[in-house]
């Protein structure tokens, strides 16, 4: 009976016992094929409806879409930016360019936006199967590998989402496998050396990252990269400079320095507070009252922003590789995680299996090296950064090498253990993590959309999209700022056009409004926040305008109690979360102007 069953599994699961020889044999591409069709369907399913709305960011790039779509320029008036130009920040471009057939497509919508973000997402699935192939010749490693990606909760959640970084992956992967393969082949040297340099016009992390691990890759293979016909590396070279230098000249001379100095631990407004309550503690410790104390040559040496900065930096970079960020928690930000880790936690038990052959068994001491860097440098681009210990959308760069130790110390065990051990081990492991997998699915189904709700402000499309149904009939909107600022949020779903808001940009506090004090203002919308609650509003709006209302501003629910609604006030409509709380109500006067 126990022969017949491992017989049966060995035939159900083929690329795990039978060797890599073997495998080379059969259709690889079919078990390719498939996982990066589950790949798919776990990025695709239901893309409308979980996340459950699109958050500020994602609103931020379908406009910016829609404005090169509609005008050839970004929604501040700039054409064909280098970084595009929001309201808080400078963008790299890579990314909102790729929305832009998308958005054509689909339009302002969650799968318009989104979209790119999945098939890069699956893209880098296939990615690092050509990787891992190329750097170990081990097609069940690079299956696995594959595998174990398509299924990681960290890349999913990204997948999900219109962030950049599933683009950046995918084109740091596909640059590296064509480095390696260009060790072989210098003629694709250049396609490597385009293709690593397109990193940094995705994310800001690949401004850093990048040129540190080509100089690290440049150190490594100095002799085979010396032994190449000059004018293949000329190609490289050229082809580095033609593609990385406009986004390195924008970035140091241009505006995308912005978003690192608001980020940066360098910048910090509390470092000096924190520098000089370090040094009030050492005088109070000795005795010393009073104000305008001189600190000590001691106290200097101890406490200053230099110390402060690598306190910082240290803390941040440990937190990095914490069983708390990668298996318990995750990054607590709940548009990045679900708060379940961002490894499945049977993984640990690769990971640390994983580290420990590639240091026992691991034959090529360059790809070992090349590996062990790769994780190490990985997150310092997070770590010199506010908050960035735990912060998994800077730190995904370390995600494919710990996706790999993982599927190593799976690949080695399965090498090294036989007959019922190797079974029991892969029965084990399975079964944890189908727990691991269908605990994450439904926490990511039925629970996250609930607990997420304000994170991916929700309630936002429905109130901004029967303002545009209804705003026909009156002379003013009045937008309320007591939340989030809404302006994105209502050019986005609002679909604006492009042309006028850039008229307009950047939008300031320029009108005196009554109830409402200094506000922002386009056309008949206005941006401000109503100065006397539910009770005193129907004072300062009449029955042609509309104001749209935070529920927290409200004090009261409303969808609850709709009776609570003063006579002076008309309650439109009042729109809730998908927990069932109220999130907006919309209200008009009563009174005639």
């Amino acid at each position: 009976m126990g022969k017949d069953f491992q017989k049966k599994l060995k035939n159900f699961w083929p690329f795990i016992f039978r060797t890599s020889d073997t495998i080379k044999l059969m259709n690889s591409r079919k078990i390719l094929l498939f996982i990066l069709a589950v790949a798919a369907l776990l990025r695709l399913w239901r893309i409308n409806e979980v996340p459950v709305s699109l958050f500020g960011d994602e609103l931020d790039v379908g406009y910016h879409a829609y404005s090169i779509l509609k005008t050839g320029k970004d929604y501040s008036g700039n054409p064909w930016p280098i970084h595009f130009q929001s309201l808080a920040e400078w963008r790299t471009p890579l990314y909102l360019y790729s929305a832009v057939p998308t958005v054509a497509v689909f339009g302002i919508s969650p799968l318009g936006v989104r979209l790119p973000a999945i098939v890069f997402g699956i893209l880098g699935v296939w990615a690092l199967y050509l990787l891992i192939k190329e750097i170990s010749q081990d097609e069940r490693l690079a299956l696995l590998t594959s595998a174990v990606l398509a299924f990681s909760p960290w890349h999913i959640q990204y997948s999900r989402a219109a962030f950049e970084v599933t683009l950046l992956l995918f084109l740091l992967l596909l640059g590296l496998y064509f480095f390696f393969k260009s060790l072989k082949n210098p003629r694709i040297l250049w396609l490597s050396m385009a293709i690593l340099a397109f990193t940094p016009w995705v994310y800001s992390t690949a401004k850093l990252f990048t040129p540190i691990l080509l100089v690290f890759l440049l150190f490594l293979y100095k002799k085979d990269l010396l032994s190449f016909p000059k004018k293949y590396l000329l190609y490289g070279l050229f082809a580095l400079l033609a593609v990385g230098g406009p986004i390195a000249y924008s970035t140091l001379l241009g505006g995308g320095t912005q978003r690192f100095g608001y980020i940066s631990i360098f910048t910090d407004p509390t470092t000096e507070p924190e520098v000089g309550f370090g040094r009030l503690i050492d005088a109070r410790v000795r005795g010393e009252m009073g104000e305008g104390l001189t600190p000590t040559l001691f106290d200097r040496l101890v406490h200053n922003k230099f110390t402060f900065w690598g306190a910082n930096v240290i803390k941040n970079y440990f937190e990095s590789f914490s069983t708390e960020f990668l298996f318990i928690k995750g990054d607590l930000n709940l548009r990045h995680s679900i708060g379940l880790g961002e490894f499945y936690k049977i993984e640990s038990i690769a990971l640390i299996l994983g580290l420990i052959f590639l240091a026992t068994r691991f034959k090529d001491k360059k790809i070992k090296f090349f590996l062990l860097f790769w994780i190490l440098a990985g997150a310092v681009p997070s770590a010199i950064t506010r908050e960035g210990g735990k912060h998994a959308t800077r730190l995904i760069l370390i995600l494919p090498p710990l996706i790999f130790l993982i599927s190593y110390g799976i690949n080695e065990t399965l090498n090294t253990l036989k007959g019922k051990a190797r079974l029991l081990f892969v029965g084990s492991y399975l079964a944890l993590f189908l727990l691991g997998f269908y605990s994450y699915q439904h926490k990511y189904w039925v629970h996250y959309p609930w607990e997420s709700e304000r994170w991916w402000h929700a309630g936002f499309k429905e109130a901004i999209q029967t303002i545009k149904q209804i705003d026909k009939d009156y002379d003013r909107v009045i937008i309320s700022t007591a939340n989030e600022p809404p302006w994105i949020f209502f050019a986005g779903w609002y679909e604006y056009p492009p042309d006028k808001w850039q008229s307009r940009f950047p939008i300031g506090n320029d009108v005196e409004l009554a109830g409402f004090g200094k506000v922002s203002h386009i056309d008949k919308f206005y941006f401000g926040s109503s100065q006397d609650g539910l009770y005193g509003l129907g004072k300062v709006i009449d029955n042609k305008t509309l104001y749209l209302a935070v529920a927290k501003e409200i004090g009261a629910n409303l969808i609850m109690e709709p009776t609570r609604t003063p006579p002076e006030l008309k309650l439109i409509k009042a729109i809730a979360y998908p927990s069932g709380e109220p999130a907006f109500y919309l209200f008009s006067g009563t009174l005639a102007q």
